[in-house]
């Protein structure tokens, strides 16, 4: 499990977020846990959270105690696209939450052998899981994908202790026939039926 340790202190709730802003901070959030608490961090900070596809786990230091928490949500500036907020969701082992993993593929597809093209049509998958069970990525096998075939939520491999949260027959993956292999296919069909 990736884990990325990010330096945040309390803010005082009172303090405007622009005020927090022009000091070059990011107005921030820890909610799930005992209580809620107001922090500020900065960009360089949480950087290798926000800015990546893959899940990864926070550890937030708040005046040196320790919290594990997850990204919930973020909040951009409109123009700038500069982070205005962030909302951290603290997690314990016992306690489920639902969260979006990337779906990763292993093995080859004899679809794309053949010449077609793989479409990744979902990247997340939403999961509910304890936090004991965190992964960082779950897997689909293609090594069986042929042309204008498609896996769905139904073929990612999920371990004990994982709950798909999205409908199982929701395409993940296709390969699509590329136009010249369909032209092809249709020429034969053409000659095989003048010859019959």
């Amino acid at each position: 499990m990736n884990i990325v340790t990010i330096q945040a202190e309390g803010r005082d709730v009172n303090v405007k977020a622009s005020v927090i802003r022009k000091e070059s901070k990011i107005p921030a959030i820890l909610y799930g846990g005992k209580e809620n608490i107001a922090i500020s961090t900065t960009v360089n900070d949480v950087k290798h959270i926000i800015y990546t596809g893959d899940f990864k786990l926070a550890e937030l230091d708040i005046a040196g105690k320790k919290y594990k928490a997850i990204v919930k949500n973020v909040q951009f500036h409109p123009v700038t696209d500069a982070i205005e907020h962030i909302d951290f969701l603290e997690v314990e082992d016992g306690r489920k939450i639902k969260i979006e993993i990337p779906v990763r593929f292993k093995g080859i597809s004899p679809g794309v052998k053949s010449g077609g093209k793989l479409l990744q049509s979902m990247r997340k998958v939403k999961v509910k899981l304890d936090p004991k069970d965190l992964v960082d990525e779950l897997f689909i096998d293609i090594s069986k994908l042929e042309l204008g075939g498609s896996v769905r939520v139904k073929d990612i491999e999920i371990k004990e202790g994982i709950e798909l949260m999205a409908n199982k027959s929701i395409p993940v993956a296709n390969v699509e026939v590329p136009r010249a292999l369909k032209s092809v296919t249709a020429i034969t069909e053409e000659v095989e039926e003048v010859e019959s």
